[in-house]
């Protein structure tokens, strides 16, 4: 698994626990990374990153997904899509070394690992529209 895919993975691992806790990410994140023994791995700081930059533009992120989430509520949606998309759109927006075609497709692929036979495609749909309205 690439490096960037590992620290999405992470990151879903953090967002997910948080999520179902209904704690605070970065009270998670702390956690989390106390557990994870030395050496630390090279990725750890970009799954921290994303963690960090989806609490704190959470409220931009999920009203982008609600806008664009046709049928869905942020409510309804299966956790793991809610925080795979919720990563994804930070990538989106916020992180400019990431293309917004690689942001979607690694939300897809961790999507058919870790979700329903519907989640990929629904994803790709949703972030495509998000993509597109966000870059014009």
């Amino acid at each position: 698994m690439p490096a960037r895919r590992k620290a999405r993975k992470r990151a879903l691992d953090v967002l997910y626990e948080a999520d179902m806790r209904d704690m605070a990410p970065g009270e998670v994140l702390d956690a989390y990374v106390k557990r994870i023994e030395q050496p630390r791995p090279e990725h750890l700081g970009y799954a921290m990153g994303l963690v960090e930059g989806v609490a704190t533009h959470l409220d931009r992120i999920d009203e982008l997904i609600a806008s664009y989430a046709e049928g869905w509520t942020l409510d309804r949606m299966p956790v793991v899509d809610r925080n795979l998309a919720r990563i994804a759109v930070y990538e989106l927006l916020y992180v400019e070394e990431i293309d917004d075609a690689v942001a979607i497709t690694e939300a897809v692929e961790l999507a058919k690992q870790m979700s329903t036979d519907d989640s990929p495609r629904f994803l790709n749909g949703m972030l495509g529209r998000i993509a597109e309205f966000t870059h014009h």
